[in-house]
């Protein structure tokens, strides 16, 4: 498939620039795949579609103040700075803005969140084919236990913020998130309140957890016109001997398991094409890249946001909305997408939610 075919129009409007004023507020659209039946629901109503025995899979991760501003030591001029990965202690890939005046070389000088010039240093030492820049920090011990003075949440440029709100610091992250590492939420998490995931444990499901830290990359359009010719840039996960156990059973009773949000059936996925369709314990990295006629292996229902035109979440949706099939997949979420549209559901990362039965 050729990833024009994954383009549609939405009316900017329909774009959430502020979550709902409830966490477990917003819309809910469901998808029955086989019938192609939809119903428009509330959130909580979530919990008239779990069975007892079902297994939900969350991901814990946790989103941290990646927005860095700087000066260039030189010159003075302004730079932005959204770090992507760390390679190691004080070793950074980054995106830069504006790029082309951050050769190798180049050293920032960080700032603090009032403006002032901070101590540390960033000094540019490699720059690779995306235009992200490796960079090396002096003036710290680890640049990772000051980001919380210096770093502001990395929202999406298409949430419009001079600087973040009080309000993101809170909502920008799940309430079971945990281990720090992703420069981007992973929203289907967003929606459940503590006592909602109570309501859930008590019908008889069990709540289990992943780690899957996002990149920020998963946000980004695909720029190859064939999907089969797209890489899908690395993300570091984890998956523990009690999500293991959970989710095994569950396969092997015959009962489902559901994955809350793209980045967690990628982790589950990633880890079963390993294992030969279980999973056991794992930590590494993955690039997997789920398309259709994508198969899967262990997820037998999603719950997930309203994705970007031409990004690889809508990809993974289509996929999993018609498993093995070529085109009805996305025919399915296009349509539901249309639905969604007429409806005046909101979109993408502070925007509703869907769940794929």
């Amino acid at each position: 498939m050729r990833t024009a075919d994954f383009h549609f129009t939405l009316p900017p409007e329909l774009i959430a620039q502020f979550p709902a004023e409830k966490r477990d507020a917003s819309r809910l659209l469901v998808l029955h795949r086989k019938s192609g039946q939809l119903e428009h629901r509330h959130f909580p109503d979530l919990l008239e579609y779990f069975r007892p025995g079902d297994v939900l899979v969350l991901n814990n991760s946790r989103v941290i103040p990646a927005r860095l501003h700087g000066r260039n030591v030189k010159t003075g001029g302004k730079f932005e700075i959204l770090l992507l990965e760390e390679n190691a202690v004080n070793n950074w890939w980054a995106m830069l803005r504006p790029g082309k005046r951050a050769p190798i070389g180049t050293q920032i000088r960080l700032q603090e969140k009032n403006g002032v010039a901070g101590k540390i240093i960033a000094t540019v030492k490699e720059i690779n084919a995306d235009g992200h820049r490796r960079l090396q920090l002096s003036g710290t011990e680890n640049l990772f236990d000051e980001l919380d003075a210096l770093g502001e949440l990395p929202l999406p440029p298409y949430i419009e913020r001079s600087r973040e709100v009080a309000e993101d610091k809170k909502r920008y992250q799940s309430v079971f998130a945990q281990p720090a590492g992703s420069v981007a939420a992973p929203t289907a998490g967003l929606h459940f309140t503590p006592e909602l995931l109570e309501k859930i444990r008590a019908l008889g499901v069990t709540i289990c957890f992943v780690t899957l830290h996002v990149g920020a990359g998963t946000f980004l359009p695909v720029k190859a016109e064939k999907l089969a010719d797209h890489k899908m840039h690395a993300e570091r996960y984890e998956v523990g001997a009690e999500t293991v156990r959970a989710v095994n059973a569950a396969k092997k009773s015959g009962h489902r398991v559901i994955a809350a949000g793209t980045t967690s059936l990628r982790t589950l996925e990633s880890v079963a094409r390993k294992n030969a369709g279980m999973l056991n314990v794992h930590a590494a990295k993955t690039d997997i890249f789920i398309f259709p006629p994508g198969e899967f292996q262990i997820v037998d229902a999603l719950l997930t946001n309203f994705h970007l035109p031409e990004s690889t979440l809508l990809m993974l949706v289509s996929a999993f909305a018609a498993p093995g099939e070529k085109t009805r997949g996305r025919d399915l979420v296009f349509s539901a997408y249309a639905e969604a549209i007429r409806e005046r559901y909101r979109f993408f990362s502070y925007g509703d939610a869907m769940l794929i039965l």
